[in-house]
């Protein structure tokens, strides 16, 4: 057998035996010691003298010092926390009880809170865990389908290793040699927007089907408004907004208002004023921050030309400042629409303000505001360019921890349990990087990455063809193998043809992103199912979790077709900001 058909067997063998349980991570050192052993085999030198031996490391070495990878603990830590200090429980009823009019509000909540939660934790089988064990039952005694109820769970929960900050983003990073920062600001519109395609396919098979997702029962609609809020109402008026900023100024009448735990306060009052006006602050401060960045900004940031400094070979320049030209006429008309619907938006909200709409912005804003002020700030700092994303990722595990003790809820057993699980995971993910680094490594030493190169290229495909056929193996092998095994075995053999076809690694690393979600939801090995099976009833089957998994894979489909005719949902944030 020559070296080029005995790297497709080592290739092939891999999968194999991946598939009978043997550890990946070892299994790819494995194969690569004993391949390599044979690939530079010399009968006239010691067998203790073979390279494979300093190829191994040499490449354990190359793992060891690879800065992107610092990143992945931190991150990881940041999830466990999270996880094991954050009140997830209460936001979910939280955000119900904003949605308690919508068609299917519970899966419709659901799917809102596992995007949110899986932002700040990236840890798929901990937000499946976890929303199982909140949102199945309470879906169940309301009725909903059992294929609904698995489904958004399932799908909801994977959606945290595609949205930043993500683990497999900084995998693919340091497989690819590509910027974290870039990828980040791919991944962030197209994750969001599968999210949105989730929620448009529940409301649309919920308004078609209404047996699925029945209406909730009025005591779980009902918004717990405290006795003293009813009282304010009448002395002052049923708009709360109105009401409090009148009672800022006139505070003698609710000053006399009597609640369970003393007579009403002055500073009470002040926080409920505060707290009404949150929708609005949420709002100035957006618009606010884009003007800023894309106006103020992006014109500070021009510099001025050195003087006396000329281009070799061109004419001579004035070396008087460069015209700042700032942003596009479009731009000031988008933002002109927008703050107009913004205003229309909040004036709408805030003529309706009663007190059940209050505690609502209360409820949220304690269970929340929190996490997303600190989400934000992690996201931020990486796309700004404040910090790297190593920085960035310390930052959100430091957070992480203010976070959990804040909500009293993070114990010492719980955070031994965190740093015990992030060693773990970390672990895993550095022994993947140096076995697969000496696998690789092996592969491209007999041949096999050139023999695959030259078939792809004797087959004379265009690059939607290539595109196609690469994400088709790729979807093909998220059924029976997990997403850390195809990213650092599989992944790498494509690269390297991305430059041939003329193809964006960012673009490709994004879809392939995207297209692993399906690698979670495809059975026979669909961890999700597995994660949900274990805390869901006994009632409800493996088979029917597979069976509410299926409707989004294609939707996953759905939204690559639509990223690669529009490229741009990848592409234009990181070419906006970082060129």
């Amino acid at each position: 057998m020559s070296d080029p058909f005995l790297g497709l067997t080592m290739l092939m063998l891999i999968v194999v035996v991946i598939m009978m349980g043997f550890p990946t991570a070892f299994t790819l050192m494995g194969l690569g010691m004993l391949f390599g052993f044979y690939a530079f085999y010399n009968p006239a030198e010691p067998w203790i003298d073979n390279r494979v031996f300093d190829l191994m490391v040499q490449r354990t070495y190359g793992a060891m010092t690879n800065d992107v990878l610092i990143s992945i603990p931190l991150f990881v830590l940041m999830g466990y926390v999270m996880e094991r200090g954050a009140l997830v429980d209460k936001m979910f009823y939280s955000v119900q009880l904003s949605f308690r009019r919508v068609p299917a509000s519970l899966a419709i909540t659901t799917l809102i809170v596992c995007t949110f939660w899986g932002i700040a934790s990236g840890l798929v089988g901990a937000v499946v865990v976890l929303m199982g064990v909140i949102a199945m039952n309470p879906m169940l005694r309301a009725g909903y389908d059992v294929k609904l109820a698995s489904g958004v769970i399932t799908a909801g929960g994977t959606l945290g290793i595609l949205i930043p900050p993500s683990v497999m983003i900084i995998v693919y990073a340091a497989v690819a040699g590509q910027s974290v920062v870039k990828l980040y600001a791919a991944t962030m519109f197209p994750g969001f927007f599968l999210a949105l395609l989730y929620v448009a396919y529940v409301l649309g098979w919920a308004a078609l089907n209404p047996k699925i997702a029945p209406t909730l029962p009025e005591e779980q609609t009902r918004v717990p408004v405290p006795i003293w809020m009813k009282r304010f109402e009448a002395l002052y008026s049923r708009n709360m907004l109105v009401g409090l900023l009148s009672a800022l100024f006139r505070p003698s009448r609710a000053m006399a208002i009597e609640m369970e735990e003393g007579r009403f306060t002055y500073w009470r009052l002040v926080k409920n004023a505060v707290a009404a006006l949150v929708p609005f602050f949420l709002v100035a401060f957006t618009l606010a921050l884009v003007w800023w960045y894309v106006v103020i900004h992006q014109q500070a940031a021009e510099t001025e030309a050195p003087e006396g400094l000329e281009e070799l070979g061109a004419p001579a320049a004035d070396g008087g400042p460069v015209a700042a030209d700032g942003p596009a006429t479009g731009f000031y008309i988008w933002f002109g629409i927008a703050v107009a619907i913004a205003a229309l938006a909040l004036v709408r909200y805030y003529i309706k303000m009663n007190a059940e709409r209050l505690q609502v912005v209360k409820l949220l804003v304690s269970s929340v505001m929190p996490l997303a002020i600190l989400t934000v700030v992690v996201l931020a700092v990486i796309l700004f360019g404040i910090t790297t994303a190593t920085e960035s990722a310390a930052v959100g595990a430091a957070g992480a921890f203010l976070l959990a003790l804040q909500a009293r809820t993070l114990s010492w057993q719980r955070t031994k349990e965190a740093v015990f699980l992030t060693a773990k995971t970390t672990a895993m993910v550095c022994w993947l990087f140096v076995g697969s680094a000496l696998f690789s490594a092996v592969f491209a030493i007999l041949g096999g990455q050139a023999l695959i190169e030259q078939w792809v290229l004797a087959l004379d495909l265009t690059p939607v063809q290539f595109m196609i056929l690469s994400q088709a193996i790729i979807f093909l092998l998220g059924w029976p193998l997990e997403w850390t095994e195809i990213i650092i075995i599989f992944v790498p053999i494509f690269l390297p043809l991305l430059r041939h076809f003329d193809i964006d690694p960012i673009l490709w690393g994004v879809l392939v992103f995207v297209n692993l979600q399906a690698a979670f939801l495809s059975p026979p090995v669909a961890m999700s199912a597995y994660y949900l099976k274990g805390v869901s009833p006994p009632h409800v089957s493996l088979n029917q979790i597979f069976a509410g998994m299926m409707p989004y894979m294609l939707i996953v489909i759905l939204c690559m077709v639509l990223m690669y005719l529009w490229p741009g949902m990848a592409l234009w944030l990181p070419e906006y900001l970082y060129g």
